[in-house]
């Protein structure tokens, strides 16, 4: 994958996540253009090492795509941790200045700071390697292939992001596997996109899997959803008012869990166990029948009784 930077007059004076970690000093005001995982967590980066950060995005929510109560408690917490917050906006121009770069907005507003990052995406690095000279099928720029990761070219495979699939490092190891396995080791190993677990490393932390609850709501109809938001232990004694979200969406009639939502310190560890148990279809049931271990904020989600949404 490339880093995309967006069209616009003086997107030149703009970095993106392959120049962020070769810059000369730091800057003290940057604005980040972008609301998925990287926009997050460089915004949490630059926030938490001092600068004054402002994170612009053209929707009402950051993390699309992600489940809604993850969206919320993640504004709000960006607002806690001193992220100036530009929803709903554009940059619309850069301009250098004397003192650093003039950052122009679609609602007629602007702003002086040291540094842009553009985190708007990301697009299959194929440029000029003659892929429609060969033959091979494209879908808006990524490489079109089939289960085995083979492409409309018999002897041409791709994996990673250059496909149109999952842009996530560990999918793109799986899919190599896969691929070696198939060709090289005569063993046909379908790639298995299903329940992949994945994390944002924002501040707070993120770790998800499974279906989000509107997904889940498209997919299955009636649902039980637990849920609970409380200030972990460590942050109790500390005094902070950092916030940590349990979710777990449950399919009402199998009892399938079927996703597993978390905001909070250690949330991409914790996830990872529970990624296991969501491949293998764990019930809710099954999540009930297991101890916690106390004091943790990972217990609460073996703990949770009573469904918000009967």
């Amino acid at each position: 994958g490339w880093p995309y930077k967006p069209k616009i007059p003086g997107a030149e004076l703009a970095i993106t996540s392959n120049e962020v970690f070769d810059l000369p000093e730091f800057p003290q005001r940057v604005a980040v253009y972008g609301g998925g995982y990287i926009a997050l967590e460089f915004a949490g980066i630059f926030n938490g090492l001092g600068a004054d950060t402002t994170l612009v995005y053209r929707r009402g929510e950051v993390l699309r795509g992600f489940d809604h109560d993850i969206r919320t408690l993640m504004r709000e917490e960006l607002g806690h941790k001193g992220v100036k917050r530009r929803l709903e906006t554009e940059i619309t121009a850069l301009e250098k200045t004397a003192g650093g770069i003039r950052v122009s907005y679609n609602n007629g507003e602007s702003e002086e700071v040291d540094q842009v990052l553009f985190a708007t995406g990301r697009v299959p690095n194929v440029e000029g390697l003659g892929l429609e000279s060969v033959g091979v099928e494209t879908r808006e720029g990524a490489v079109v292939v089939d289960e085995y990761s083979q492409t409309s070219v018999e002897n041409i495979y791709a994996v990673g992001d250059v496909t149109d699939r999952m842009a996530l490092t560990p999918v793109a190891l799986m899919e190599g596997e896969a691929f070696a396995r198939t060709v090289f080791g005569e063993e046909a190993t379908p790639v298995d996109h299903a329940w992949v677990p994945s994390a944002v490393f924002s501040n707070p932390p993120i770790g998800t899997v499974g279906l989000t609850e509107e997904e889940a709501r498209s997919q299955f109809g009636e649902l039980d959803i637990y849920r609970s938001v409380f200030r972990p232990m460590k942050h109790t004694l500390s005094g902070r008012e950092e916030k940590s979200m349990m979710k777990l969406v449950v399919d009402r009639k199998s009892q399938r869990v079927v996703g597993v939502h978390l905001v909070g310190l250690d949330a991409p560890e914790m996830l990872q166990g529970f990624g296991v148990a969501v491949k293998m279809g764990a019930t809710k049931a099954q999540f009930d029948q297991t101890i916690g271990i106390h004091p943790t904020s990972a217990e609460e989600l073996v703990t949770m009784r009573n469904p918000i949404d009967a």
